[in-house]
Parts: structure tokens; sequence; C-alpha cells
């Protein structure tokens, strides 16, 4: 991507008017970029660091038991967790972490 040095708009490719080549052009003030040689461009973005949203390992560290069946080996007690991750008008999610297996489920 190339900008106008003056006007900061981003640079289209159009036509020259004096010949049949292409040139960058600006679309809003008279800049001109006349192509003379093809360009390529590489530019490597650094990847962003992403937090865990639900806390990770740490979000179930203080969390109440309940009874309810895993899905997974049928035990009888899980720890939970509710979040609000949706809109404010819809209820709350709630997380399941089996105490016997650590197999995690939620219900909406």
């Amino acid at each position: 991507m190339l900008f106008c040095p003056y006007c900061a708009n981003n640079l289209t490719i159009g036509d020259r008017e004096d010949s049949e080549e292409k040139a960058w052009v600006c679309p809003t003030c008279p800049y001109k970029w006349h192509i003379d040689k093809q360009i390529s461009m590489r530019t490597h973005l650094k990847r962003k660091e992403v937090d865990d949203v639900l806390g990770g390992k740490e979000a179930w560290k203080n969390v109440d038991k309940t009874k309810v069946t895993c899905p997974k080996c049928d035990a009888k007690e899980a720890y939970f967790m509710q979040l609000q991750i949706r809109s404010a008008d819809e209820p709350s999610t709630t997380f399941y972490k089996c105490v016997e297996c650590a197999h995690d489920w939620r219900e909406n």
C-alpha cells in the first residue's frame, strides 16, 4: 500500500495520460507516481500475545462445587463458574469442570 505524500490518501493504480503505462495516482489530488519498474514489498507482522479471556488455570482456583453429572465420566460433582459472555439481556453461561476427570463443559 502506498500513500500520497501531500494528502495521505491511499494511492491506486491508474493510467498515465502521456502513455499506455500505469502509474500510482491519488484519487483526491493531482499527485502521480510513474511506475518505471516492478516493485514488491513484504512486511512481516508481529503476532500479538493473546490473553486467555476466561482466566486460564487461575480462573478455576477459587470456585465453588455443585452436584451435576459429568458427561464424560458420570461423576456427580463439578466445579463451576458463571460468566456473562453474551449481551446483557441474555442469561449467564455456566462453565463446569469435573472434580474427577477435569473434563470441562458449559451450559447456556
